[in-house]
């Protein structure tokens, strides 16, 4: 069971929501302001937000900025905004993942469960894993280089797992955005680009001098033992 907040001002999709995962065995609490989501988010410590858009005092974009701020608590967001800049936005702001309304609560459950799966270390991909000079362990979230600890965020961690446990393998950017940010859209795919140049720059390379993270012209990227 988690305890889970939700930030939603419309008192239909509030309740039914509420009423679903309280059934599915999740404890609840409610916010309808921006403002009192982000109280409850820091005084109550839940395990998890779902968080609306479209509210009446905050717009949701700058409510995840002024949570990140403050907090690392895995936050789901919930709205019927289903623009593709809008959603790369969202999620570059630090959301964990994001649902297009209308949607069933099953599919909310489910992606409720995986975050908090990751979150916690509880991927099937448990085990250290090495590639080069680089070791990531899954289960404390930590990446050293040759030693040295790397400062990753988490979509940056998640991302490189993906890679890593398909060592050698090219990769699209749409199945990397629909397994690492479980966003089922095509076309658009900044968000993608902007983690892979982010985790380039961590990993001490670049698009135009890689070693670890190559890409595949037309196909898409693949992280590589730059030692073989």
């Amino acid at each position: 069971m988690a305890y889970l907040l939700l930030v939603e001002d419309d008192a239909a999709v509030r309740s039914a929501l509420m009423r679903t995962l309280a059934e599915r065995g999740h404890a609840m609490h409610s916010a309808t302001t921006g403002m009192a989501g982000l109280r409850a988010a820091i005084d109550d410590r839940p395990d998890l937000v779902i968080l609306d858009l479209g509210l009446p005092d905050l717009d949701g974009y700058e409510v995840i900025r002024m949570l990140r701020a403050v907090s690392a608590v895995p936050l789901i967001v919930a709205t019927a905004r289903d623009d593709e800049e809008e959603i790369a936005r969202v999620l570059d702001a630090g959301a964990d993942d994001y649902l297009v309304k209308p949607f069933r609560a099953v599919q909310l459950d489910a992606r409720i469960r995986a975050v908090l799966r990751r979150m916690r270390g509880e991927d099937d991909q448990a085990q250290p894993i090495v590639v080069g000079e680089l070791r990531i362990d899954p289960r404390s979230r930590e990446v050293t280089m040759a030693g040295r600890a790397l400062d990753l965020r988490p979509k940056e961690f998640e991302l490189l797992v993906y890679l890593a446990t398909r060592t050698g393998q090219v990769v699209s950017k749409r199945e990397l955005l629909t397994q690492v940010w479980q966003v089922p859209y095509g076309g658009a795919d900044k968000t993608v680009d902007v983690h892979l140049s982010w985790l380039r720059n961590k990993l001490g390379e670049s698009a135009q001098r890689p070693k670890y993270v190559r890409a595949v012209r037309g196909v898409g990227v693949k992280l590589v033992d730059p030692g073989r």
